[in-house]
C-alpha cells in the first residue's frame, strides 16, 4: 500500500489517496500502528482519500485520529487530500466528501484551501481556572465539536494540562471537544494552540479549531468580518475568509507540504 506523509501547516498525516471506494481494511486499527510516533510512521492521523468520479471532480475522504478514532471533520485532512488530488489527477477545483458532508476545496499556487461550515455558537459553556484567574470556554461547532478561550498570552498556557481537563469536562460529555487558546495579535490577526480530541495531544495546527477561533474573536469583536490571519505553532499561519457566496461557510487555506512516500509491506 502506497502512502505519503504530508503536512498542511504543521498538522500531519499519512496519507493514503489511491484506496478503492468502499475498500475493507481494519483502517482504525491501521490509523493507530501508522500514527504512533516512536513505532510507526509518526502522524496526527491517517487520512484515507478515494476518487469517486473526475467529471465532476469528487472525493470520498476519511480521517482517522491517532487513537483511532474518526473525525466528523478535519480541514487539514482535506487540505492535504486536496493537494494529492491536484498531484494524481490534475484537479484545481473539486468536491470533498467527509463524514457525509461536501466541502469545496481548490489549489491557488501554494495554498490549498477548504469549506468549512458554521454550526452552532455556544458562549461561555466552561469556565476553568488557568493559573489563577478563571477563565471562560464558548463553544463553536465547525463541522466538529470545539471550544476556544480568548487569553492574553498563549505561550504561557500550559495547553497539554489544561486542554485534557478542558477536553473531558463534564459539560461536554459524552463527545468531549477540542480546545483552543487564542489571543488576538492584530487588527486581523490571532495566534492559537489546540489541543486536538483523538491525537489527545497539543498539535502544531488544527483547521476546523482555526475556523472556530476566528468565529469566537468574531462574535467577541476582537476581528473583522474580513480574511484573518492564524498564527500556529508551526510557524506555517492559516488565513480564514469568508465564503462568496454562502453566509455560514468559511473558506480556511494555507500551506501545504509532501515530506516523503513509501510503501507499507
Amino acid at each position: 500500500m502506497h502512502f505519503r506523509k504530508i503536512h498542511g501547516a504543521g498538522n500531519d498525516f499519512v496519507l493514503v489517496s489511491d484506496a478503492e471506494p468502499g475498500e475493507e481494511r481494519d483502517w482504525p486499527k491501521l490509523a493507530e500502528r501508522l500514527c504512533a510516533r516512536r513505532t510507526g510512521v509518526g502522524a496526527d492521523g491517517l487520512v484515507v482519500s478515494s476518487l469517486v468520479s473526475d467529471s465532476p471532480a469528487h472525493l470520498e475522504v476519511a480521517c482517522f485520529n491517532a487513537d483511532g478514532s474518526l473525525a466528523t471533520m478535519c480541514g487539514n485532512a482535506l487540505r492535504c487530500s486536496a493537494w494529492a488530488a491536484r498531484r494524481d489527477f490534475g484537479f484545481t477545483e473539486m468536491t470533498l466528501r467527509m463524514a457525509g458532508v461536501d466541502h469545496q476545496a481548490k489549489v491557488e499556487g501554494d495554498a490549498v484551501w477548504v469549506t468549512a461550515e458554521v454550526g452552532l455558537i455556544d458562549p461561555r459553556i466552561v469556565n476553568v481556572l488557568i493559573g489563577d484567574r478563571p477563565t471562560w470556554f464558548d463553544s463553536a461547532h465547525t463541522g466538529t465539536e470545539h471550544v476556544v478561550a480568548m487569553v492574553d498570552d498563549v505561550d504561557r498556557i500550559d495547553a497539554e494540562f489544561v486542554g485534557r481537563l478542558v477536553r473531558n469536562h463534564e459539560a461536554l460529555a459524552p463527545l468531549g471537544t477540542n480546545v483552543n487558546f487564542v489571543q488576538a495579535v492584530g487588527k486581523q490577526a490571532l495566534k492559537m494552540r489546540t489541543y486536538e480530541r483523538g491525537v489527545e495531544a497539543e498539535t502544531l495546527s488544527c483547521g476546523s479549531g482555526t475556523v472556530a477561533a476566528v468565529v469566537i474573536a468574531s462574535s467577541r469583536g476582537l476581528v473583522g468580518p474580513g480574511e484573518v490571519t492564524v498564527h500556529n505553532r508551526a510557524g506555517e499561519p492559516l488565513i480564514v475568509r469568508p465564503h462568496d457566496r454562502k453566509q455560514h461557510t468559511k473558506w480556511v487555506g494555507g500551506p501545504v507540504t509532501h515530506v516523503f512516500e513509501g510503501v507499507l509491506a
